[in-house]
Order: structure tokens, then sequence, then C-alpha cells
């Protein structure tokens, strides 16, 4: 335990470098989203501000988050942000931009999202609209309010290229959005609304990449691996620690190179 958490510190101090930084994570309170929390304030002196956002921050889903927060109290910002409400991301994004000032917000996590498992005969128009709202239409309206804050972050800087500690925004993606793979997954889990968000969310962050790479603004997507939380289950292959160690070592790897780019938590090129 004591090897794996000074891995956690070497991984998060690769990723964050030589400046401190603030980040955002949606989706905080439960899976991989407070995995990630409790992985990057263990090295505290690099981050400036952590935003872990979550739909009801006073609820008993963010519990642990809360506790979480309290322990790191200069560090971690709970804040309400529900990825289906615009008013609500607008609401966030002036919070933070009163916490991060002209120094803007480095990085960017689009993790929170919604999985059902229904087959294309089961799937109901709502049930496609639902899942499209949460996780193609949420991380759009979120990097274009946040936009201001990532622009402000790349001209802080002062350096050139692109990196998770200038400016980024990395969308958590699966590789049941992958075309190429879905003859090996398909009969296991259906899902079909939410492959077509994931492909969708691919694509988002592809135009995003190319749209925004003459201001330097990293956009790449994250496969995190068959991860054991609530929307993987009880059976996947790893746990969300070790998804997150990985996704965090990949974060710290990223170049120019990796815009645009769809990697798995080892850093493995995933087929579109």
């Amino acid at each position: 335990m004591q090897a794996l958490r000074g891995r956690i510190v070497q991984v998060e101090s690769q990723a964050m470098a030589a400046q401190s930084v603030s980040v955002l994570i949606t989706g905080a309170n439960r899976g991989l989203g407070l995995e990630m929390v409790k992985q990057m304030v263990e090295a505290p002196r690099q981050l400036r501000k952590l935003f872990a956002c979550c739909r009801d921050p006073e609820g008993p889903r963010a519990e642990a988050l809360q506790t979480l927060a309290k322990k790191h109290p200069n560090i971690i910002s709970v804040v309400r942000l529900d990825a289906d409400d615009l008013c609500s991301i607008k609401q966030c994004v002036q919070q933070v931009g009163l916490l991060v000032g002209t120094g803007g917000l480095n990085l960017l996590i689009n993790n929170a999202a919604i999985l059902f498992r229904s087959n294309l005969l089961e799937i109901s128009p709502e049930e496609m609209q639902k899942t499209f709202n949460t996780n193609v239409m949420g991380p759009m309206n979120i990097i274009k309010e946040f936009l201001p804050h990532l622009r402000a972050a790349a001209k802080a800087s002062g350096t050139p290229g692109m990196s998770t500690s200038k400016s980024a925004v990395i969308n958590i993606s699966s590789t049941l959005g992958s075309m190429q793979y879905i003859h090996q997954s398909y009969d296991f889990i259906p899902g079909v609304s939410y492959r077509v968000s994931k492909a969708a969310l691919n694509m988002l962050t592809a135009c995003a990449a190319e749209e925004l790479r003459k201001e330097e603004i990293l956009f790449s997507v994250l496969h995190p691996g068959w991860v054991r939380t609530e929307l993987g289950g009880e059976n996947a292959d790893i746990d969300a620690q070790e998804s997150v160690l990985g996704m965090l070592d990949v974060m710290a790897s990223m170049t120019e190179k990796q815009s645009g780019a769809f990697l798995d938590y080892k850093g493995k090129p995933v087929p579109w």
C-alpha cells in the first residue's frame, strides 16, 4: 500500500509538473470521479484548486466527497454542476471564475455519464434523449461555457505547446463507443444509447481539438478500462484505483501529439 501511495504521488507530480494548476472534475462524488479527487490531492502542493463537481453536493451520494473535501479545505471546492442543466453549468462557471481569476482553468475532466443497457428493440426515444443530454450535450455545454477560463490558462502559462498542466480537456469515453470493437462486446452489453453517445462524444472531442488547436488547448479522449464501479459492475477487470492511476499517468505525458487522440488508461491508442 505504501509503495502504491508513493506511485500515486509520483504520477500526480509528473502530471502537474512545475506549476500549481486548477482542475475541475465532473461526476466527482463517486466511482472514477471520486477516485480522481483522492489521488490528485496526494500531491497538494501542485494543485492550486480542485473543483469537485456533482449534481447534488448536499445529498447522501456525495458524503464521501464532502468528507474528503473537509480534509483538504484549501484545495478542494465541492461545487454543484448538473450536466443536463445549462443554468447549473453557467452558475458553476461563475463560481469557478471567482476563484481561478486570471490564471484560468488548466484541466477540465468531463467524467459524468449515465448508462442504460437496452438493445435497439428495447430502447425508447426518452432513454436516447436522456443519455445524449448527459453524455454529449453536457460535455459540449461545459466545454463551451468554460472555454474563457481554458483560454486564460493557455495564455497565462507562458509556455509553448500543449499539456494537461497548461490548458486541456479530457473526456472520459469508452471502447463501447468504438465502431471497430462492437463485435467483441455487443452480445455482452448492447447499451445502444450509451454506445451512440460515446461515439458522439469522441467526434465532439476530435472537432474541438481541430477547432482550438491554434489556441494550444489540448483535447483528448480516455477509455478508463472496464472498471468495478456502479457503472461498470462488480465483474469488471480492474478497480477504480488502478484505472485512475493509469489515466493520470497518461495525462501527465500528453503533448500536442495526443490532442485529438483516443487512448486507454495504459496510453494505448483505441480504434475509433
